[in-house]
Formats: structure tokens, sequence, C-alpha cells
């Protein structure tokens, strides 16, 4: 992912199924929210939309956020 690119682009919010994005990737210079989902299966995903979505819509700047299955 890159962030800056993201940010030039003028996201607001990127979500990625990469659990190790924070680890590879100095997002502390990012402005963007990060939303980190436990998969990218998308009919898994489709269930659970509610709450990807409530977890998007109260995302702010600089902010990684972290949604785990159990928390679902």
């Amino acid at each position: 992912m890159d962030g800056d690119r993201s940010e030039a682009q003028e996201f607001e919010l990127v979500i990625v199924a990469d659990k190790n994005l924070r680890h590879q990737q100095n997002i502390r210079k990012w402005h963007i929210a990060i939303l980190e989902l436990w998969t990218n299966h998308w009919p898994t995903l489709e269930r659970h939309f509610a709450r990807v979505r409530e977890r998007v819509e109260s995302a702010s700047s600089g902010q990684y956020i972290v949604l785990e299955e159990q928390s679902l």
C-alpha cells in the first residue's frame, strides 16, 4: 500500500486485510485512516457489513483501527 499516494489522491480511509501493514510500512507519517479487517473473504464481510460500515464512519484522520473477527 502506498499511503503517500492515497493521501495525494485525497482518500480519507483505506481498508486492508494485511495484518502486517503496520509493521511493514511507516504509517505514522500518514494522515489517512486505516481500517484493518480480519479477512478479505467477501461473503464473510457481507454478513458483517453493518459493523464494518460503523467503523468506517467513526474513523478519524491518522487512526489505525483493527477490526477482529471476535469483536463482531
